[in-house]
């Protein structure tokens, strides 16, 4: 792994509570412990925590890099999810896995399950790396961010 998987995942990420606990070239899974922060009204872990896992989930799956101190980055062109059952409590795991793509960009597809292996939702999903991101290599994580395109 080129840095801790906890650095992988920041902001956004951590107010949610997820984070990577497995993480190889084309293939990542993040967890979280559901709360009741997560849940809608009915109590059941809301829409907008499910896909920001699968984006999280898909997104990563493209950006892994074995350099220590390196790090890529990557943005979300496109998203799709598909909402199959409820989860109300327990631990939600994200797997995303690439599917295909180039340098540049690449297509990921992915699932989240509850601990009991049920399938909760289901994702696929377009991303771009970011310049210096095309490499498995990386770049100094702190290196300044490129403007926004």
């Amino acid at each position: 792994m080129s840095h801790s998987p906890q650095q992988a995942l920041m902001g956004y990420h951590e107010l949610l509570g997820m984070h990577v606990v497995e993480w190889e070239e084309g293939r990542v899974v993040v967890e979280l412990t559901i709360e009741p922060k997560h849940l809608n009204r009915s109590g059941n872990v809301h829409g907008g925590v499910l896909a920001s896992m699968l984006d999280s989930a898909l997104s990563l799956a493209g950006l892994h890099c074995d350099v220590p101190g390196n790090i890529r980055r990557g943005m979300t062109l496109s998203l799709t999810t598909t909402f199959v059952g409820p989860a109300r409590q327990g631990v939600l795991k994200a797997i995303g896995t690439v599917r295909g793509g180039g340098q540049k960009t690449y297509m990921s597809s992915g699932e989240i399950v509850d601990d009991q292996g049920s399938l909760v939702a289901m994702g696929e999903g377009s991303f771009r790396r970011r310049s210096g991101s095309e490499s498995t290599e990386g770049f100094p994580e702190n290196k300044p961010r490129e403007p926004t395109e």
